[in-house]
């Protein structure tokens, strides 16, 4: 069984989310509501030009260039991954926007930027995934200026993480060590945080569900039919997780949540 240790943890998620089997089965926003939801989010955050974004956890850039594009602001993605970064930043120079959308690597964690550089921090689907959440919201806010807003979307659990939705997969599958509304809000508060719109949209994660299970019928599919190689990877469990999930999701399990929070001016992180 592999480790799930931080280091460990995040060398896994990364490497699974950087590859042509995670694409096939979400496409290429990697989270729940796609760029219909990380638009909402922009609006929130009232996203403008002249701002400069933060986007954690950035992938293979979908978001961030979405954002650069549709309000004109500057948008620095970082990723634990060095493959989405690469891809990224190809991806926003085809786009025509590397003079907006840039992305390097980097730890959500331990974060290589100066104090007070953003405007605006994101989050999408990521924050549930990192082992030392408050070290993550302390370095949220520290990067954020005085009065400057975090946005995060992510899952959320209610009550207890049924024992067939345990493992690495379920670090990989955002389910692990999702928390409930109240713990995600502590962490925000610990770092200097003021929390002040928090939305459910439950129905977002409902669908992503759905969609998982009908593409992996799908790639089956291909896969009898060697029109695909799936070579690697284990259908059978693959197919077990996604109808459990699928379970826990619909009996109230897990939800999707917007938080959206101001960084109090002239306070430091305890």
């Amino acid at each position: 069984m592999l480790s799930t240790q931080p280091e460990t943890l995040k060398r896994c998620c990364s490497a699974a989310y950087e590859t042509d089997f995670a694409r096939m089965l979400l496409g290429d926003s990697f989270h729940p509501g796609g760029l219909d939801l990380t638009g909402h989010l922009g609006v929130l955050l009232d996203l403008r030009p002249g701002l400069r974004i933060l986007d954690v956890a950035s992938g293979k850039g979908e978001s961030a260039i979405f954002l650069a594009k549709e309000f004109d602001c500057e948008v620095i993605g970082i990723d634990f991954g060095p493959q989405s970064v690469r891809e990224a930043t190809e991806r926003a120079a085809a786009a025509g926007l590397s003079h907006l959308a840039t992305f390097r690597q980097g730890d959500a964690e331990h974060m290589d930027f100066p104090d007070a550089s953003f405007d605006r921090v994101i989050c999408e689907c990521a924050f549930c995934t990192f082992p030392d959440k408050r070290a993550a919201a302390r370095e949220f806010s520290r990067v954020l200026r005085g009065g400057g807003r975090i946005g995060i979307s992510d899952l959320t659990r209610r009550g207890s993480i049924p024992a067939e939705l345990s493992g690495l997969l379920s670090w990989i599958a955002c389910i692990a060590d999702a928390r409930q509304i109240s713990e995600y809000i502590a962490d925000l508060e610990s770092a200097s945080f003021e929390v002040t719109t928090v939305e459910a949209h439950d129905n977002c994660l409902l669908q992503m569900a759905r969609d998982i299970q009908s593409k992996l019928l799908g790639l089956e599919l291909l896969a009898g039919l060697k029109k695909l190689d799936l070579q690697g990877v284990d259908m059978t469990q693959a197919k077990q997780f996604a109808r459990s999930a699928m379970a826990a999701i619909q009996q109230g399990a897990f939800g999707y949540s917007v938080i959206v929070a101001a960084r109090r001016p002239g306070q430091r992180d305890s």
